[in-house]
């Protein structure tokens, strides 16, 4: 069994090394540089999309029992408003744009360039399998380079899907696609690629930057961490309760910017957690396990690390769970400790703890005592509280009075800080990752200064003047 693997991992490292290579050729040829090629394979994709809704729709149902609403918003839609955006405005983002000149080099211009950094590795995980796929190769595309995709194991009928449709509407020495597991990942990582996005775990996020250090090649970071929901006093209660629970069991909590915690006035924790309550019923019913509109956890091992954190606190609603259909109800939890896995660990799933506080600045000094995350979500109707809570913290990005729906602005880059990621992208965002700024002068032969040329004699005063 061990020579199998042994001769499979030889079979796919041949297979990437031979795609990669004709991906160095035919980037090397500057079609992929074109601006009409960019924006025909972005036309490309988009017909993908539209002319494969519904089997889309099937594998999002089949890896994660996603409702078509939800694949469709968060999936999909999403994915289609991001190619119109970039189709939109990708002539403006890759004009060259000039910078002024000083005067010791006066006759000249300068101007920057964005250019494609070459072959890319983009390398996508379970939780939204289409579209954290999808929207990096946007920007890759509109960029201008090649890519090699390699979706997550752990949502095969996506990953076999996705397999199919770029097999079939694009060129292999273009845009490729790898399945396999953790071993595939080590092999692609193995070799040398000019960019690398990875969106994923952050243990796992350590390994593709230690991967990527070998070749000192530039990479976004997408990660995650434990993102606050901090609920003033001054709020409008029951809007809070309602978007608190879209954001947060969405896709069955399995979001990376999902509110990972409440931190809630202690003033107000009871009508909250009463609203909260009436909230999940009206989205859900009375059995979430019957609606049509909640999805599954993606696989057994996940299934039972999120059960573990149910003996974290007092389950306040919710709590069921069926290990068969990998079902686990809308739940919250009060009384929490914060020293448990479930307040030490990302969740990822639809499991809420609620945590009091007296004060602001307490609310605040908690969210800074830890990593920071990659969202933070202020419920206030105060303005002085909002300026108090956004300067005071440090988070990758947010909203002011709801959830999730920052990811829904193009012109809003999405990334994270620390240890929740580096790097952006989402509409020029994507773009910028997949280019580099370069620099060029133009000097005019009208005249040639020869201030700077030897022998300097007095010169240094007029420099002085100059630069000083």
């Amino acid at each position: 069994m061990d020579t199998l693997l042994v001769k499979d991992s030889v079979l796919v490292q041949e297979k990437v090394r031979a795609v990669l290579a004709s991906q160095r050729i035919f980037f090397q040829t500057g079609k992929s540089k074109s601006i009409d090629f960019r924006l025909e394979q972005l036309q490309c994709l988009k017909k993908m999309v539209k002319e494969n809704e519904q089997a889309i729709f099937d594998a999002l149902y089949s890896d994660l029992h996603k409702p078509p609403m939800e694949a469709y918003v968060t999936e999909v839609g999403y994915i289609l408003e991001e190619i119109k955006h970039t189709i939109q405005h990708l002539r403006d983002w890759v004009r060259p744009e000039s910078v002024p000149i000083p005067l010791t080099l006066v006759i000249s211009s300068g101007y920057v360039s964005r250019e494609p950094y070459g072959n890319t590795l983009i390398i996508s995980p379970w939780n939204y399998p289409f579209q954290l796929l999808i929207a990096p190769l946007i920007g890759a595309i509109a960029g201008g380079n090649t890519a090699v995709l390699k979706p997550s194991e752990h949502a095969p009928a996506t990953a076999a899907l996705i397999t199919k449709l770029i097999i079939q509407y694009f060129n292999p020495e273009y845009i490729a696609v790898f399945e396999g597991d953790v071993q595939t990942n080590v092999i692609l990582l193995e070799e040398k690629w000019d960019y690398i996005f990875f969106t994923g775990s952050t243990e796992v996020g350590r390994s593709v930057m230690l991967a990527a250090a070998k070749h000192l090649t530039p990479i976004t970071l997408e990660l995650g961490g434990k993102s606050p929901c901090i609920i003033d006093k001054e709020v409008h209660l029951k809007y809070a309760a309602q978007r608190i629970v879209w954001g947060k069991y969405v896709n069955a909590g399995q979001t990376c910017v999902a509110p990972d915690y409440l931190l809630v006035h202690e003033s107000i924790k009871t009508e909250l957690v009463n609203l909260l309550k009436s909230s999940i019923r009206e989205f859900f019913g009375d059995d979430p396990e019957k609606s049509p509109d909640y999805g599954r956890i993606i696989n057994e091992r996940h299934f039972n690390r999120l059960t573990a954190f149910l003996n974290d606190g007092i389950i306040a609603a919710g709590g069921k769970t069926n290990p068969e259909s990998k079902f686990i109800a809308p739940t919250l939890l009060t009384d929490v400790d914060t020293q448990k896995p479930v307040m030490q660990e990302e969740i990822f799933g639809p499991i809420l703890p609620i945590l009091t506080y007296k004060n602001l600045s307490e609310a605040v000094a908690f969210v800074n005592s830890r990593p920071r995350p990659l969202a933070l979500y202020v419920f206030t109707t105060n303005r002085q509280t909002e300026k108090y809570i956004l300067a005071n913290t440090s988070f990758g990005g947010g909203c002011v009075n709801d959830t999730l729906v920052h990811l829904g602005v193009p012109d809003l880059p999405f990334g994270g800080v620390g240890n929740s990621g580096m790097g952006a992208y989402h509409g020029k965002a994507s773009f910028d990752s997949f280019t580099y700024p370069r620099s060029i002068l133009r000097k005019s032969n009208l005249i040639d200064i020869k201030t700077r040329y030897a022998p300097y004699l007095n010169k240094l005063k007029i420099l002085r003047w100059l630069m000083g």
